[in-house]
């Protein structure tokens, strides 16, 4: 018999890690509804062109990562390596910025074929904000401080937001042909993967990971130094807001991010938690990119937060499941029928019920519930039935004699019993 196993990079997640990620997702929810954010969802499978236009053609992503096949009319497809690309054909193709700027956000599962490791696998999650056709330095400190308080009220404290300025088109072009010279004239310096780089995305050498490349660059031009006026004026104002807003921020003037829609804008959060996958969030400003996939000039930012990676630094804080308000136990036929009447019932009032369906002894049942963690046992037998009856036993949080009592309630009071559940 084949023993099928998931592929490599393609992880299961389990009921027990299940519910940390719902409430991560559900305080995102809760920040998203307060900024006025509204979700939108795109395929998983794009056009392999949208991405090799959008995000580059010499990223690492578009060269090396990405899942391309071809189907069976023979259009070359991807599935989708980031959120952003696909964000922006969407509104490209429904004109959605025919009604106003776009304060959108998005959750789903994005691939990429890397080496797999903690907090990096070949489908992983992202969850991400874009805001679409806004131009002001304010909406920068905006989407970042979105961000920063999410990543807040789920738990993490030990966080660095580090920020750069990539200037505009033109200040970066001045600066490549620079800092091309000056790694040319070095090339033997430099480690392999920054030679290969040299004459196809220069820039992304400033964030290479190897530490003899990393001293060398100490010494390189620096894109600080060919902003021009009209950009340092704009970055200069962003740390302002930030100054306002109370987030602490480091200025890391060779963050550049991987993709080749950024522009001005770029920042990172990171954590000394993650060895060498520090990033937790990250994402810039990209003016560009809507009028690159046929859409009107409409100048942009957003940001992207990878699920794994936060599941791994929430921890225990996020993944402890809720326990049952309640465990049902049950036994003999007239108590079945009433234990799933109650069951139900109890649940329409929001309460969190566990009904066993063993149908072995009491004693077995009670350990199971023990085992629960649930805070009341309704205990339910044919007596009880008989009599419209229901038994209720307090499991924890016994603070005194009284309540560590057993109390009986008529199944027509319900009402009273709610109270007495959630005093």
């Amino acid at each position: 018999m084949t023993n099928f196993k998931n592929l490599r990079g393609m992880v299961d997640l389990l009921p027990t890690q299940s519910h940390g990620w719902q409430k991560v997702e559900s305080i995102a929810l809760e920040h998203f509804n307060r900024a006025g954010l509204q979700e939108i969802r795109t395929p998983i499978i794009e056009k392999t062109e949208l991405f090799s236009r959008g995000i580059g053609e010499n990223t690492d992503v578009v060269g090396k990562e990405m899942y391309n096949f071809e189907d069976r009319g023979g259009r070359s497809c991807t599935l989708r390596p980031e959120g952003t690309a696909s964000v922006a054909r969407s509104i490209v193709q429904h004109g959605l910025l025919n009604n106003g700027p776009q304060r959108l956000w998005y959750r789903g599962p994005m691939f990429r074929y890397e080496r797999p490791q903690a907090g990096r696998q070949r489908q992983f999650h992202q969850i991400g904000v874009e805001f679409v056709g806004l131009a002001s330095v304010m909406s920068d400190a905006e989407v970042i401080s979105i961000a920063w308080n999410f990543l807040k009220d789920v738990g993490l404290n030990d966080l660095t937001l580090e920020i750069n300025s990539l200037g505009s088109n033109e200040d970066r072009n001045i600066f490549k042909e620079e800092l091309k010279d000056w790694l040319t004239q070095r090339f033997d310096l430099l480690d392999e993967d920054s030679q290969k780089r040299i004459d196809v995305n220069p820039l992304r050498i400033l964030d290479s990971k190897n530490n003899s490349t990393k001293e060398l660059l100490s010494e390189a031009p620096s894109l600080k130094d060919f902003l021009s006026n009209e950009s340092k004026t704009r970055f200069d104002y962003l740390q302002e807001l930030l100054d306002n807003l109370k987030i602490p921020y480091e200025i890391n003037n060779n963050l550049v991010r991987g993709l080749d829609y950024y522009s001005h804008t770029a920042f990172e959060i990171t954590s000394d938690h993650l060895g060498s996958q520090a990033t937790v969030c990250g994402g810039g400003r990209y003016d560009g990119l809507i009028s690159e996939l046929g859409g009107p000039q409409a100048p942009s930012i957003g940001w992207a937060i990878g699920m794994e990676r936060l599941i791994i630094l929430a921890g225990d804080k996020i993944l402890k499941s809720r326990s049952p308000d309640i465990y049902v136990i049950h036994k003999g036929e007239k108590a079945e029928q009433l234990a799933l009447e109650i069951t139900c019932q109890l649940r329409s009032s929001n309460l969190m019920i566990e009904l066993d369906y063993s149908g072995s002894s009491f004693s077995k049942q009670f350990k199971r519930a023990d085992k629960s963690r649930a805070k009341w046992a309704l205990i339910i037998g044919e007596d009880e039935a008989t009599k419209g009856q229901l038994l209720f036993k307090k499991l924890r949080d016994k603070q005194n004699d009284e309540e560590s009592k057993e109390y009986i309630f008529s199944k027509e009071d319900l009402d009273q019993l709610i109270k007495k559940l959630i005093a």
